[in-house]
């Protein structure tokens, strides 16, 4: 690579919804694929939220500002539908809901812009308005994630282009999920055991019998991979392989331009396990798996 990036870069595809209340932190871990009770302050969450049959509905990068708050960030053409069949299950329990999104500004930190005790993926620093939450690499660049009430000034560093955060955003692999592929996977489709994104100990919640009966039963037989393109693709574009261009072998999860290869681009894609190894295209255009800038879990 020839150039670091740093600085900061809106995030205008990305909304909030806010839980409140004495049982906001019980309501939200009964709904999602990890821990919000024993959640501290400098800790954040990724969490799957799934139907009846284990199927992303949406994902969130969470956090728990407070006993009775609970912020969760996820992409915003998802939002409404999400929050609506969030309000479905809330019954007695003293949790109210709302789409937050214009009471927050959402920054990308990238790079040297990242604080020191957000380098790590999933721990959070609050400074008493602003909340950084660092989130894993994308192309060996630090990033994270900068919310703060709508009325705070921006993070006091170079602004970057949206595109920029965005092929980062693929580069780590780690992809929250659209409109584009809603109800198509599985969180371990999109690796999310292996990048904490679901606890096997806690309690129930939506499809957890699948999930648990894909990580411990060998049945999982998609994963996330990264790939470059020779050209570009979109979230929800079907992928093939070459040795069998009938059937598809997954989809497109997200994708972004590459800064560094012009006309190319990067995407995430869930794809067959056994495609992976073989020549595979979309819509023609032809992808090169890469190699995964984080480790899967062994047990499955």
């Amino acid at each position: 690579m020839t150039e670091t990036f740093s600085g900061a870069s809106p995030l205008p595809h990305w909304g909030v919804i806010r839980a409140r209340g004495a049982d906001a932190a019980q309501f939200i871990h009964g709904q999602l694929s990890q821990d919000f009770v024993l959640l501290g302050p400098d800790q954040a969450r990724l969490a799957a939220f799934c139907n009846a049959k284990g199927r992303m509905q949406a994902s969130f990068i969470g956090i728990k500002p407070d006993a009775q708050t609970i912020l969760l960030v996820c992409e915003r053409s998802l939002l409404a539908q999400t929050l609506k069949r969030l309000r479905m299950f809330v019954l007695r329990a003293q949790c109210q809901l709302d789409d937050a999104s214009e009471a927050f500004a959402l920054w990308g930190l990238v790079g040297a812009s990242v604080p020191a005790p957000c380098a790590s993926a999933w721990q959070v620093h609050s400074d008493g308005t602003a909340h950084t939450i660092g989130l894993p690499p994308g192309a060996d660049h630090a990033r994270a994630l900068w919310l703060a009430p709508a009325d705070t000034a921006p993070p006091p560093v170079p602004q970057l282009p949206a595109a920029t955060w965005q092929w980062l955003e693929v580069m780590s692999a780690v992809p929250l999920v659209s409109a584009a592929v809603y109800e198509q996977f599985v969180p371990q489709m999109l690796n999310y055991e292996s990048v904490g994104g679901v606890n096997f100990k806690k309690g129930c919640y939506p499809g957890q019998e699948v999930v648990v009966r894909s990580q411990f039963r060998g049945t999982l037989k998609r994963r996330a991979y990264l790939a470059q393109a020779a050209g570009a693709v979109a979230p929800g574009d079907e992928v093939f392989a070459i040795n069998n261009v009938d059937e598809p072998a997954g989809l497109v999860v997200i994708s972004a331009p590459n800064p560094y290869k012009n006309g190319q681009w990067s995407a995430v894609i869930a794809i067959q396990t056994n495609a992976a190894a073989h020549a595979l295209q979309s819509n023609g255009v032809a992808l090169t798996v890469l190699p995964l800038p984080y480790p899967l879990l062994d047990d499955i």
